[in-house]
């Protein structure tokens, strides 16, 4: 079980609502980046809440149900895939990482952010390596982040069936690979990530 050492440093440091930030989709091929901030009740206990990664589909959807109906306040937002082309992945989770802080209800005074890079918050903040798997707020947070983006995959699926979105998630596979070789990039691709493609030709 998670347990909220790390959230309770931050209150100890006399910061009263804290909220967990993470990201999802950085690796993917297409479609956008995602985030999820969440605000839980102090020692709120949500069992089997972990890094999303290491979860099934179904337990993260069910997860997903009881950490919006629990939480005191939660967001989830996204980058575009213009955003990313534009700028870096890296860029376009963090600006992900800012709007879902500024969707919440509750506005936070510290946020906890999964990684180890924070650039550009409007809020003390504090950087923690695998925090998905250490902070339930940032656990939390992952799952939204996941299965929002998870839910896009399968919208862009209806739209792009030829692609495989809905299997792969728009992680580079071979399968996706061979679709990407077959038909060529539309769209919803990023163009530094399928630079292969040019590579081929």
């Amino acid at each position: 079980m998670l347990e909220y050492i790390v959230e309770k440093e931050i209150h100890d440091l006399g910061y009263e609502i804290i909220c967990g930030v993470d990201e999802a989709g950085r690796g993917p091929l297409c479609g956008p980046a995602t985030a999820g901030a969440v605000i839980l009740p102090e020692g709120l206990v949500i069992d089997g809440l972990n890094d999303s990664k290491k979860l099934s589909e179904a337990k993260r959807e069910k997860l997903y149900e009881v950490i919006t109906r629990e939480a005191v306040a939660w967001s989830v937002a996204c980058a575009t895939v213009e955003e990313i082309n534009e700028t870096n992945i890296l860029s376009a989770a963090l600006l992900a990482m800012r709007r879902a802080i500024d969707g919440l209800s509750v506005k936070p005074d510290f946020a906890l952010i999964d990684g180890n890079v924070s650039r550009d918050f409007t809020l003390p903040v504090k950087t923690v390596v695998h925090g998905d798997a250490v902070s339930p707020s940032i656990a939390a947070a992952s799952i939204l982040a996941k299965v929002t983006r998870d839910r896009i995959c399968y919208e862009l699926d209806k739209k792009y069936p030829q692609y495989g979105i809905a299997k792969h998630k728009g992680y580079g596979t071979k399968d996706h690979m061979e679709a990407l070789r077959k038909y060529g990039p539309c769209e919803i691709y990023r163009t530094k990530f399928i630079r292969f493609l040019d590579k081929e030709n």
